[in-house]
């Protein structure tokens, strides 16, 4: 068991939301007059811990002690009633009554729809609850069916609206956004979507969805994403099923209209749809059945809706508390900046720099820089100059050619060793910029410029290099080879030419020929006899 304050311990969990953790406690004492009700000990209740960052932030835990009247004046009975407001280090929780019993959305998954006319009357008990709270100003904004617990009694069910308030906690500066709000993507209204100013209207719009999804099971909009299901609110408009009857979707429609000062009250809503749930029973007889059918008449807008401050926490009147408790006055004024001595009673003026010393020869001019300027300048003035200058093409090392790696010192030939000029070894490194020298002048505060482009001095010729291969030439496969073989062929016939010519092969051989006559003769011969090879073959073939 955990203790909270010195009154109530915590049993165990029963349930876990999106803005804290339901649980089963049991009184140790009996409450002071700070709370709503006393209590005995021994008695079962139920604590809502909010959660930790909610907790750790200053303005939920302002709000929550401000709004203590607030919630602890709703009472009716379909309102879970809050007991006390417990406040504790970084704790804080909201202790209730104890409602034994399901959520609304736990019981239609193990329980399937509810009948029209069930929905209808069970609903008109929880715009009953609505219609208390917008009474003294307070608005839900978070209706969806696990806001609503059933409380069975004699035999009959009770839906017991429960979290009020806790969007108005956790509708905090440090927690919302301006895109975001406060509610369910499937429950929330067009205009809180939006972040258009919301009235007590998003209560009937939600009660809309709520009562669409007890005849059906399902809310009417749905989407993969809650950015997809914020758009079918604001874009379409929900489908009559074919299972609801044509009164009581006269009431869902009127509840999900767009504009909000086209739905009806939180009061006209509960009459309507006790009309309603009258006129579509079996039992029902022809009035009832012409109240039902004529129930759009009932649905009368609200002409004085109760409207959610658009500043967080704007409903009550916000003081700064002393350090001093005792003579805090709780009807002062409201005091956000300290008094200045001899000032009057006026705060000190916002200045964006600090006020100009007096100048010991007279008074400043106006046309004189302030000494921040002065001295933010030098400072600026005192750094190296930058100057814009062009790179020679040759020292930029992003274009310069890639330089093939030379092979380790050991395998190279020692002779080559010998008359190799001793060369550094290249690496790259980011090159300087050449700047051109200036005479040394008297330092004084400078404004700060660029320098126009100016052309680079002039260089020293470097050392001639020998000159290197190309680090990536053209290959052609086969090309090498190719070479070979035709300066081998053009060799054999200026060899062959030379022999010819210088011997008296020609004699021998040709009987005065020249050398190109007697190749031909060559060749032809040549090719006679593999023209008599080839014929002679297949003849010899045929004759075995």
């Amino acid at each position: 068991m955990r203790p909270v304050g010195s009154k109530y311990l915590l049993e165990e969990p029963l349930g876990r939301g999106a803005t804290g953790t339901v649980w089963r406690a049991r009184q140790r004492e009996t409450a002071g007059a700070e709370a709503a009700v006393a209590g005995q000990p021994g008695e079962t209740v139920a604590i809502k811990v909010l959660k930790e960052e909610l907790a750790n932030d200053a303005d939920v835990v302002m709000r929550f002690l401000r709004e203590r009247s607030v919630l602890l004046r709703l009472t009716h009975a379909n309102i879970v009633r809050t007991r006390d407001l417990v406040v504790e280090g970084d704790l804080l929780a909201l202790v209730m009554d104890l409602v034994d019993g399901p959520d609304l959305h736990r019981y239609l998954r193990e329980n399937g729809p509810l009948t029209p006319v069930a929905a209808s009357l069970l609903t008109a008990q929880i715009a009953d609850a609505l219609a208390a709270s917008h009474a003294d100003g307070v608005v839900h904004r978070d209706l969806k069916p696990a806001n609503v617990l059933l409380d069975e009694r004699n035999g009959e069910m009770h839906p017991m609206l429960t979290d009020f308030g806790i969007a108005r906690l956790a509708d905090s500066p440090g927690l919302t956004r301006t895109h975001e709000f406060v509610g369910t993507p499937a429950y929330v209204a067009p205009e809180s979507a939006e972040g258009r100013p919301q009235t007590s209207a998003v209560d009937v719009y939600g009660a809309g969805i709520l009562l669409y999804e007890l005849v059906t099971g399902r809310p009417p909009f749905a989407g993969g994403t809650a950015l997809e299901v914020l758009h079918r609110h604001l874009s379409e408009e929900p489908r009559r099923p074919s299972t609801v009857p044509e009164p009581l979707w006269t009431v869902i429609e009127r509840c999900l209209r767009k504009d909000p000062d086209q739905r009806p009250s939180a009061v006209n809503l509960a009459r309507a749809l006790r009309t309603v749930g009258a006129g579509i029973g079996v039992h029902a007889n022809s009035a009832q059945i012409a109240a039902a059918e004529g129930v759009g008449a009932l649905l009368a807008p609200d002409p004085a809706p109760a409207a959610v401050p658009e500043t967080p926490g704007a409903a009550d009147p916000t003081q700064v508390l002393p350090s001093n408790a005792g003579s805090y006055d709780p009807s002062a004024a409201t005091s956000v900046m300290q008094q200045t001595p001899g000032g009057g009673g006026q705060a000190d003026p916002t200045a964006m720099m600090p006020p100009v010393p007096p100048r010991p020869d007279g008074p400043p001019r106006p046309d004189e820089p302030h000494p921040w300027q002065s001295q933010l300048r030098a400072a600026r003035d005192r750094n190296e100059q930058t100057q814009v200058q062009y790179l020679d093409p040759s020292q930029d090392p992003l274009r310069r050619r890639p330089q093939r790696q030379q092979p380790p010192q050991d395998r190279q030939p020692q002779r080559a060793q010998q008359h190799a000029p001793q060369q550094q070894p290249q690496r790259y490194e980011p090159q300087q910029q050449p700047q051109r020298r200036q005479p040394q002048q008297p330092q004084q505060p400078q404004r700060q410029q660029y320098a126009p482009p100016q052309q680079p001095a002039p260089q020293p010729p470097a050392p001639r290099q020998p000159r290197q291969r190309n680090a990536n030439p053209m290959r052609i496969p086969g090309l090498g080879c190719l070479k070979g073989c035709l300066f081998s062929v053009v060799l054999l016939i200026v060899a062959a030419w030379l022999i010819w010519e210088l011997t008296p092969l020609q004699d021998w051989i040709a009987q005065g020929q020249s050398f190109w006559d007697a190749i031909g003769d060559g060749i032809g011969n040549v090719t006679d006899w593999v023209k008599e090879l080839g014929e002679s073959d297949p003849g010899g073939t045929t004759g075995q």
